[in-house]
């Protein structure tokens, strides 16, 4: 399978929209869109796969598919993945033959992947929304990393620092300092993005 900007090689130029939200891990991406989720039909979340272990909270399938390296070298092999990256001693990749299969037949695909695979769909999907969703401030996320038991949190702490520095090389930015507000405004862009005429040069 193989993305364009204008469809699937072989098949028609898609309907749906391409929305990537990324940012700082501990941002409060997975809260936001699990809320869009409940609200906005005919959309599509898009889960990843990583060779990292499962956390005991998360459940395969939902939060990511967890594989073994060897699966996962497999898939690149064989152009199994829109993006990878290696992160923290593991790799992430975003799967292309369900995300290519649901914008063919017009449904909305909702990524959650980090600020470099963002980047990466955009250089292949210039046409996708990228919405970058920062903490209130570096500090605040130190303190949320820091509760949530994260390991070499100053080393966490200097990638940070490098992604939020990318902010401007997305479509939209909202902080959330207050997630209510945050999710309006964060609902209010999806929204806009979704009502956009279909048939444009959709990713």
């Amino acid at each position: 399978m193989f993305v364009t900007c204008n469809g699937v090689r072989g098949m028609p130029a898609r309907k749906g929209h391409l929305i990537v939200v990324s940012g700082p891990s501990g941002a409060g991406k997975t809260t936001l869109i699990e809320r869009v989720l409940k609200e906005e039909s005919n959309m599509l979340f898009s889960v990843s796969y990583t060779t990292r272990k499962k956390r005991e909270n998360e459940v395969h399938g939902k939060d990511y598919y967890f594989t073994d390296e060897a699966t996962f070298q497999r898939m690149i092999g064989n152009n199994g993945f829109l993006e990878w990256e290696p992160v923290h001693g593991y790799f992430y990749g975003t799967p292309i033959k369900e995300i290519s299969e649901s914008i063919s037949g017009g449904r909305d695909v909702l990524l959650d992947i980090d600020v470099k695979g963002a980047l990466k769909v955009k250089e292949k999907c210039p046409s996708a929304c990228l919405i970058f969703l920062e903490p209130p401030s570096v500090e605040e996320l130190k303190r949320r990393l820091f509760l949530r038991g994260e390991k070499e949190i100053e080393k966490r702490m200097e990638r940070v620092r490098e992604e939020m520095a990318s902010k401007p090389s997305f479509t939209y930015a909202v902080k959330n300092d207050n997630v209510d507000t945050a999710f309006q405004e964060f609902q209010s862009i999806i929204r806009s993005v979704r009502g956009e005429e279909h048939g444009k040069d959709n990713c």
